[in-house]
């Protein structure tokens, strides 16, 4: 049958089951927006008000359903906008499809509107390379019929991550006879096992180890594999330490749940993989905020500790510690393996009675003690902690929270626990700021029915604000909690730690005679038909939640925090490095 090449495109999307698109209109786009107005019964596209907040809104769908969704730009700055969030995607394995606009073929190095050329003729796509798994620019409408299945097995295979398809504008007109490729890869299932031998290995080594430690990084939920995470921990007695985004791997409660490791993580999850004379590390990268920037015997001492590193990435085997064993497997497909392995072994650890497990509660014990003692703090504005606590005993066990930059993703983090998987969704290694808005409206369109709320600074909350509007356009009823400290405050407060408090600069938003700056939150959002109130002291924020979630609508309540530093952080627990002149 004749169709055009976006026809193809959005069809084939469709019959895979990619319910949203979101982008920005323009007129190196308008073939492919004609496209999803055609075919709007099956894909509702979600007009954003910028470019970056369309990938971060598929980010944050991706990360609650693991599907994938698709964005769209016009040519030239558009595209360029999106790649800030395309990159946060990236570096956290978040799949999604970028289509952007480009300058007719026929218009290359001519200097067509918002072209980009240099050192090549139509030069977006070098861009984007660092960012995505793949990119494809388009220069004729039949070759999309094989670039389509191979771009979305691309994405959603494997390692999940971006894809990336240039459209000039005649391709995107181009009409041709074809035949819809069947989406046989929306409906791949992953089951890379690992090598028997391998896994025999690790049972060895793990059955004998004394002090064993299992990392949990955000592999281990994009495999679904929490329940076989938490059996095998049961079967090893090993505490599990989790990574920024495999937080909410095992459930917080469970008594071999051990927090987090590096240095905006927790005390305990430091003691015991510092002391650890086996780790397990399942579908993590040993990052920088994991790993306390690599310092020996901070957060990791491997060696002497033995190293089992489990991925299905094989560059990241060995990358950062050396390694004892390594295995290129599916996290799920691995811990199967393990699990039945572990059980055929006549001596089953009763873990409850070891001197280890004591030590592992003796230590959680302590690191809760420092946490419900910064959360009783009645200080007014109150501190993050108090706020964290009250959010957590207001919402449901299953609500989902987005975290972005600063204070309030590093706290969130340390501080709130989390039951399920997908309910905590962060910016990860990019700590991206503007992250949470969108990225919340994501997270609401795939999870209609659960408590959604995004934990934002006032700076993060500034960067892409104006995406309220899009959850007002399209009555997606998402909660902000906007913790207003006025300024860049986790940064002024770096700075007060590496130089001293008179040497803060640029960090603090002032007026020109000194006063504390912040625009009225309450009236932004009333502005745009939100709901809004401001809460001031402890106590306070229950009641202003139930209101916002009351009233169906989208709202922002504006959270006053403690500016007076040290009051104004959580805890390091670990250490970080920032060269300083001496």
């Amino acid at each position: 049958m004749k169709m055009s090449t976006c026809d193809l495109i959005t069809e084939y999307l469709a019959c895979a089951g990619v319910p949203y698109f979101a982008g920005v209109p323009g007129h190196g786009i308008l073939p492919f927006v004609e496209s999803l107005r055609a075919r709007s019964d099956r894909i509702q596209t979600i007009m954003v008000r910028h470019e970056q907040s369309a990938a971060h809104l598929a980010d944050g769908y991706f990360r609650v359903t693991g599907k994938p969704l698709g964005i769209f730009t016009s040519v030239g700055p558009g595209a360029i906008n999106t790649l800030t969030g395309v990159a946060t995607a990236n570096s956290d394995s978040s799949a999604l499809l970028a289509f952007t606009g480009q300058v007719q073929t026929y218009m290359w190095e001519r200097g067509g509107l918002q072209a980009i050329y240099g050192n090549a003729w139509a030069d977006l796509p070098s861009m984007f390379r660092p960012v995505v798994k793949r990119s494809w620019q388009i220069s004729h409408g039949r070759q999309i019929v094989d670039v389509m299945p191979r771009a979305y097995k691309t994405a959603v295979t494997g390692r999940p991550g971006p894809v990336h398809i240039d459209l000039p504008m005649d391709v995107q007109a181009d009409v041709f006879d074809a035949e819809i490729p069947e989406p046989r890869y929306s409906r791949i299932y992953q089951s890379y096992p690992g090598a028997p031998e391998a896994v025999s290995q690790a049972t060895s080594i793990l059955a004998s180890a004394e002090r064993p430690v299992i990392i949990a990084g955000g592999g281990v939920i994009i495999s679904n594999a929490s329940e076989e995470l938490v059996q095998v921990a049961e079967l090893v007695g090993s505490p599990v330490v989790t990574t920024l985004n495999g937080k909410g791997s095992i459930p917080e409660d469970h008594p071999l749940a051990a927090y987090y490791a590096g240095s905006k993580a927790t005390t305990v999850g430091n003691k015991l993989t510092r002391d650890a004379d086996v780790v397990l590390a399942l579908g993590c990268r040993f990052a920088e905020w994991s790993t306390s920037s690599y310092r020996p015997g901070e957060t990791f001492a491997i060696p002497p500790a033995k190293l089992i590193h489990v991925d299905i990435d094989p560059m990241e085997l060995g990358k950062n510690y050396p390694l004892e064993i390594g295995i290129v497997a599916d996290i799920r497909a691995f811990l199967l393996q393990l699990r039945e392995s572990l059980s055929k072994r006549a001596r089953k650890r009763g873990y409850r009675d070891t001197p280890y497990f004591k030590r592992i509660t003796q230590l959680k014990r302590e690191w809760e003690a420092k946490i419900e003692e910064m959360a009783s703090s009645t200080v007014v504005p109150m501190t993050t902690s108090r706020f964290l606590a009250e959010l957590r005993r207001f919402l449901k066990r299953d609500a989902v929270v987005i975290g972005a930059a600063g204070h309030a993703q590093a706290q969130l983090f340390q501080e709130f626990p989390v039951y399920f998987p997908r309910t905590h969704i962060s910016s990860g290694s990019f700590s991206t700021m503007g992250f949470c808005v969108p990225a919340t409206i994501g997270a609401k369109l795939a999870k209609p029915e659960s408590q959604v709320v995004g934990v934002c600074g006032d700076g993060d909350f500034q960067m892409t604000g104006q995406e309220l509007a899009t959850a007002i356009q399209y009555d997606i009823p998402v909660v902000y909690t906007v913790l207003n400290n006025y300024g860049w405050i986790s940064i002024r407060d770096l700075q007060i730690a590496l130089f001293d408090s008179d040497r803060t600069f640029a960090t603090e938003f002032r007026s020109r005679s000194g006063e504390s700056y912040s625009p009225d939150f309450v009236k932004w959002a009333e502005s745009m038909g939100a709901y809004s109130e401001r809460v001031k002291a402890p106590g306070e924020l229950s009641s202003a939640l139930e209101r916002a979630f009351k009233s169906g609508q989208p709202s922002v309540v504006e959270v006053l925090t403690q500016t007076e530093y040290p009051k104004s952080e959580g805890i390091s627990a670990g250490y970080s490095d920032f060269p300083v002149p001496e």
